[in-house]
């Protein structure tokens, strides 16, 4: 998945508390929430590494596009970011 050219998948996950700021990249943690505003065509991710909570954000071009990749990722909460990088939403496209 892309926007604008460049790979949105997977995001970088950011941590930010007490004035300390970590990224990570790469299919890594679970799925704990997913974050959407029914007319924006953005979510927001945020999964859970190392007993830690890290956010991600997804853009995406098309609206019923980016509603069906956040109902995929609801439906996928609690499981694995690997796991979710290997669904074939395909069928999407």
């Amino acid at each position: 998945m892309s926007y604008r050219g460049v790979r949105n998948w997977p995001p970088v996950w950011t941590y930010a508390r007490n004035g300390t700021v970590r990224t990570l990249r790469g299919e890594v943690g679970i799925l704990r929430h997913v974050y959407a505003d029914p007319l924006s065509s953005k979510c927001f991710l945020v999964i859970d590494f190392e007993a830690e909570n890290y956010t991600g954000s997804l853009i995406f071009k098309d609206l019923a596009f980016s509603k069906d990749i956040v109902r995929i990722l609801r439906e996928n909460v609690g499981r694995s970011i690997p796991h979710i990088g290997d669904l074939d939403v395909s069928h999407l496209l």
